[in-house]
C-alpha cells in the first residue's frame, strides 16, 4: 500500500509542472477574455461621454486597435471640421476611406467632401460632392452633397448656375418641408453671396495702412480745436538809458 502511494505521489510530481502551466493558461486566456471585455465596455463607454476634442483625442489614442475607435477617430474628424481645423478633419476620413465602422462609410465620403470645400479646394470637393449624390441617390446624405455641391460652383465663381441648379433642386423635393427649407437656405446664401478678389499680400498691406491713415485723419477731426493761447504779460519797460556824459569843453586856442 505504502508502496503505491509512493509511486503515485512520484507520478503527481512529474505532471505538475504542466497541470501548473495548463492552469495559467487557462487563468490568462480568461484574464485576457475580461480585459477584452472590459476595454471594449470602456471604449463603447468613450463613444458617448467624450466630448472636447481633446476627450476625443485621448480616447482614440488609449482605445486604437478596438471596434470602438473608428466611432471616436468620426466624432474627432467632426470636432476637428466644427473648430474649422480642415485638414486635420481631412486626415482622419482619408485615413478610413473604405475603412469605415459599419453604417458609416457616407459619413466619411461626404465628410471629405466637406472638408475639401472648407479648404477652398472647390473643383475637388464638387466632384467629390457629384459622385456621391449620382452613386447614393437613396443616402440620407444624398441632398447635403447636392447643396454642397451648389455651394462650390457658387465659391468657384458661377452663382448663377449655383442658383440654376438649387431652383431645379427645390422643385425636386416635393412635398418635404425638412428638405425644401434646407435648400431654400442654402438659396439665400448662394445669392448673397460675392467672391473676393484676390490680392497679392502687398496689396492687402498697402490697404491695411490706407485704412489706418484714414481712422487717423478721423480721430484728428474729432478731437477739439486747440485753445487759443494766452495773452502773456507785458514785460515791464526798460530802464532808460543814463545819459552820456557831456563831452569835456575843448580848451581855446592860443592866440599868437
Amino acid at each position: 500500500m505504502n508502496e503505491e502511494l509512493e509511486q503515485f505521489i512520484q507520478e503527481v510530481k512529474s505532471i505538475l509542472p504542466w497541470l501548473l502551466a495548463a492552469g495559467i493558461v487557462v487563468a490568462g486566456y480568461h484574464g485576457v477574455r475580461k480585459y477584452v471585455r472590459d476595454r471594449r465596455a470602456a471604449a463603447a463607454e468613450s463613444v458617448s461621454s467624450a466630448y472636447t476634442t481633446e476627450e476625443l483625442e485621448d480616447a482614440a489614442a488609449k482605445f486604437k486597435g478596438s471596434k470602438a475607435v473608428g466611432v471616436l477617430r468620426l466624432r474627432l474628424a467632426k470636432s476637428y471640421f466644427d473648430s474649422a481645423n480642415y485638414d486635420s478633419a481631412l486626415e482622419i476620413y482619408e485615413s478610413l476611406d473604405g475603412k469605415a465602422p459599419d453604417g458609416f462609410a457616407d459619413v466619411v465620403a461626404v465628410g471629405k467632401a466637406q472638408c475639401l470645400e472648407g479648404l477652398g479646394r472647390f473643383d475637388e470637393a464638387q466632384k467629390a460632392f457629384d459622385a456621391f449624390a449620382e452613386a447614393n441617390e437613396k443616402s440620407f446624405l444624398a441632398l447635403t452633397a447636392k447643396l454642397g455641391s451648389a455651394r462650390c460652383v457658387a465659391q468657384a465663381g458661377n452663382r448663377d448656375k449655383a442658383i440654376e441648379a438649387l431652383e431645379a433642386l427645390k422643385g425636386s423635393v416635393g412635398d418635404d418641408e425638412l428638405s425644401k427649407a434646407r435648400v431654400e437656405s442654402t438659396l439665400e446664401i448662394v445669392k448673397r453671396y460675392e467672391k473676393r478678389a484676390e490680392r497679392s499680400l502687398f496689396e492687402a498691406a498697402d490697404a491695411a495702412q490706407k485704412q489706418l491713415e484714414a481712422e487717423a485723419a478721423k480721430d484728428t477731426e474729432k478731437k477739439p480745436a486747440a485753445e487759443a493761447p494766452k495773452a502773456e504779460t507785458p514785460a515791464a519797460p526798460a530802464a532808460p538809458a543814463a545819459p552820456e556824459a557831456p563831452a569835456a569843453p575843448e580848451a581855446p586856442a592860443k592866440t599868437e
